[in-house]
């Protein structure tokens, strides 16, 4: 496969240029119950402030809400319910004046236009890239936010069942390339591209992908990975989430040199310190 678009090192955060020839670092705020790793611990306005403080201290780039668990197995909830989550959060953030890039991680089109139209967020984070709602690209057409497009089969509760592929990074990558054109036909053009660790692959297939990782150079976007304490890393380690920070730091820096854009992580000030490491070294 040739590349298709020529590689993108800037994206266009509601009127902003971020420059993506420096790796950058998004920070994970999860206002939900039942997070893998956080679950239940940003509910209320002085824990969503003290996480806010936080992340802008250590040097967050871009800030990512999710009022959805996506974890393996998690339970649905409403979109009504979703939209009160995120949007307690969002109300306080915007009182704030925070001026780094907001997103919002969720796959529901009504979601994605209530949170844009409302709180002005410039970047829409998809588990299923399109998939589990068929009018997401038109609410993309309609407000042109920054698109993270991710990589899954079926949903958080069927995805470990559905990881049978032909071969995993072809079929990915022609995955991406028709919804890439598909949005660049409706005037979509800032699109970042999410492997997806975890959703849809087992941990051997999650290692492959990494080593791999450098071939999704050839659709010419920018390359978010998360795999922030994911259970890819504390299982293979025999550990937990909570003992998973080191080995999260090395996957991260093994995407780096593999091509990653940016990190999407829990621990703000350690992806920042790998990114340091890596552009003092690379960067010659």
């Amino acid at each position: 496969m040739n590349t298709v678009f020529e590689k993108q090192k800037t994206i266009n955060f509601g009127g902003k240029l971020l420059n993506l020839s420096r790796p950058r670092v998004m920070g994970i705020l999860n206002v939900t119950p039942d997070s893998f790793f956080d679950g239940g611990t940003y509910t209320n306005e002085a824990s969503i402030k003290k996480r806010l403080d936080k992340m802008l201290s250590e040097g967050v780039d871009i800030i990512d809400l999710g009022g959805y668990s996506s974890r393996p197995g998690a339970e649905d909830i409403s979109s009504d319910e979703e939209i009160k989550r995120l949007s307690f959060a969002l109300e306080i953030i915007r009182k704030t004046g925070v001026d780094v890039p907001l997103s919002v991680d969720t796959f529901r089109s009504n979601v994605a236009e209530f949170v844009m139209k409302e709180f002005d967020v410039e970047v829409i984070n998809d588990i299923s890239g399109g998939d589990l709602d068929k009018d997401m690209y038109d609410v993309l057409e309609r407000y042109k936010p920054v698109y993270v497009m991710m990589h899954m089969r079926g949903t958080p509760k069927t995805m470990s069942s559905k990881n049978g592929y032909d071969d995993m990074v072809a079929d990915m990558l022609k995955d991406f390339s028709s919804k890439l054109i598909e949005l660049r036909e409706r005037g979509v053009n800032d699109v970042i591209i999410d492997p997806g660790f975890g959703f849809s692959k087992d941990m051997e297939q999650n290692y492959a992908l990494l080593s791999q990782l450098h071939l999704f150079d050839m659709l010419g976007m920018p390359l978010l990975v998360g795999m922030s304490r994911k259970s890819m890393i504390y299982k293979l380690l025999d550990t937990s989430p909570q003992e998973s920070l080191n080995g999260t730091t090395a996957v991260n820096m093994l995407a780096l040199m593999k091509g990653a854009s940016i990190l999407r992580v829990h621990d703000v000030r350690a992806a920042n310190e790998c990114v340091k490491i890596f552009c003092q070294a690379m960067f010659r």
